[in-house]
């Protein structure tokens, strides 16, 4: 995936950004099933007939709620063809390129906060330096964030999640999950999701605020921005198993991040 919050105080309006936020974020994970013409040939192999004994199956992700994730897959595809992506290209008409690029970086610095805890949370102080070093420096030089300095300075983002804080401490994944609206998880993942949010809502920029209407602006522009950013598209793989091909390189991509927090210690 994927943020906006405000923090009311005394008033319990500190979690009132989360079930927003948790409907919007990760629609760049999203998948959906691709639309297939004519007859369509069996494989003249299968992906087992190829695996010598005793290794593992590359392909075999634990799915044992497959039936509602399909389903799921179909109801993100309607979504993202007949409401997301209208709303996105709406959006990319209006803006000029050098505007989205400025909201993207603003975008991105506001959510540093979760790079950092999740940086101190894995104890790679170095990411928790640089993290602080680029949200100070693009917070002044790059004029509340509208300009990404510290990348022009060599300071690159260091892009973590609690997902991949829970894998890098050993915690499995849990079966594979396909969110409605925001996508492609895991048991894991999604719990980190809703840490993730819980950070963004209670300690991040904008919960100074206290603002209702700044938060659930917040809120649209990151979900438009999101998207907007993210290339796929449903039914383009040109599979007619393209909800499998989904599952698998989305299992392979974060077991890949997860090995490289261990590095980066």
């Amino acid at each position: 995936m994927p943020c906006s919050l405000s923090r009311g105080k005394g008033t319990g309006g500190g979690g009132r950004f989360l079930v927003p936020l948790l409907l919007l974020v990760l629609l760049s994970a999203c998948s959906s099933m691709p639309k297939v013409t004519g007859p369509v040939e069996p494989p003249l192999r299968r992906y087992e007939d190829l695996v010598k004994p005793g290794q593992p199956n590359m392909l075999d992700v634990n799915d044992s709620v497959e039936g509602f994730n399909r389903g799921s897959y179909r109801f993100n595809y309607y979504f993202d063809e007949y409401l997301y992506r209208p709303v996105v290209r709406g959006y990319e008409f209006i803006m000029p390129n050098y505007l989205e690029d400025r909201v993207s970086d603003a975008l991105d610095n506001l959510g540093e906060i979760t790079n950092l805890t999740n940086n101190l949370m894995q104890f790679n102080l170095k990411g928790a330096g640089v993290t602080v070093s680029r949200f100070v420096i693009n917070s002044t030089i790059g004029i509340g964030g509208l300009w990404d300095q510290a990348k022009k300075m060599g300071l690159k983002r260091q892009t973590e999640d609690f997902g991949l804080t829970l894998g890098h401490y050993g915690t499995g994944s849990g079966t594979y999950l396909m969110l409605p609206v925001l996508g492609a998880s895991n048991v894991r993942d999604t719990a980190g999701l809703v840490a993730d949010a819980a950070t963004v809502d209670y300690i991040g920029p904008l919960a100074w605020l206290n603002d209702n209407t700044a938060t659930y602006a917040y809120a649209g522009v990151y979900a438009v921005d999101r998207r907007h950013r993210t290339p796929f598209r449903y039914r383009q793989t040109g599979s007619p198993f393209e909800y499998e091909l989904i599952r698998t390189l989305y299992t392979m991509k974060r077991d890949y991040d997860i090995e490289q927090t261990k590095e980066k210690k």
